[in-house]
């Protein structure tokens, strides 16, 4: 591997992450065909975050956050940090200190497929982490890695100056030159969801509004009265009747 940190990435443009933040996660992963997902794996440190940012790669050896150091000299106000590790690793590699650089930075939060501790003071100071785990085990700082190169997080691919949108639901990744389809997309399915929403206030089934009635029937699925299946129950079960 050749440990590099690369400079002057492009970013996507941050106008149009923030708006695609306001949607939030699942409806951005729906809205741009169930991709970018980096996986249930990754959780909030923290209730109720909700950001966007471009992605700040970096790669780093387990146990080892030195690049993650080499990473805060190229990120710029409204970057989120991206991080994972060459092999799986749950150690404690980002707390406070870390976050207070990155916050004079104006970094906007923090995605690693790793540990991280200090988890009160993270919250207290309101800077949104999402992790793999939570850990005291500490860190050290001596192998190289690399910063601003693609990296894979949940079968996932991030590349620098992707747009990244984080929130309770977890995290998705936009291609950089996606996001603009992306926000497009985005805004057709909320605009779909309202009338289905307002559908349902109204008293409308699921069931009716999607069409999933002639779905059961395909499916072989009927509809018996109570008492009718006693039969077919115990059949099923190989018990006799009461």
């Amino acid at each position: 591997m050749r440990n590099v940190i690369v400079t002057g990435v492009a970013r996507a443009d941050l106008a149009v992450v923030d708006e695609l933040a306001g949607f939030g996660v699942a409806t951005v992963h729906e809205a741009i065909g169930r991709t970018g997902y980096l996986g249930p794996g990754l959780r909030p440190v923290q209730d109720g975050a909700r950001t966007g940012g471009t992605a700040v790669t970096a790669l780093c050896w387990p146990g080892d956050n030195l690049m993650i150091h080499a990473a805060v000299e190229q990120c710029r106000a409204g970057d989120l940090l991206v991080v994972t590790t060459a092999s799986p690793c749950t150690d404690g590699m980002f707390g406070e200190l870390l976050a207070t650089s990155l916050a004079a930075r104006g970094v906007r939060g923090l995605v690693i497929e790793a540990g991280v501790r200090d988890v009160a003071e993270l919250r207290a100071m309101g800077f949104p982490v999402w992790s793999a785990a939570v850990s005291a085990q500490g860190t050290v700082k001596e192998t190289p890695g690399s910063v601003n190169r693609p990296v894979s997080i949940g079968g996932q691919i991030v590349r620098p100056g992707d747009a990244i949108i984080a929130d309770d639901d977890g995290v998705v990744c936009v291609p950089r030159a996606g996001v603009g389809p992306a926000l497009a997309a985005a805004q057709a399915r909320v605009a779909k969801e309202e009338q289905a929403r307002k559908a349902l206030a109204d008293g409308q089934l699921g069931l009716d509004l999607y069409g999933l009635r002639d779905k059961l029937a395909a499916r072989g699925v009927e509809y018996v009265a109570a008492g009718e299946d006693d039969g077919l129950w115990a059949r099923v079960t190989g018990s006799g009747a009461c």
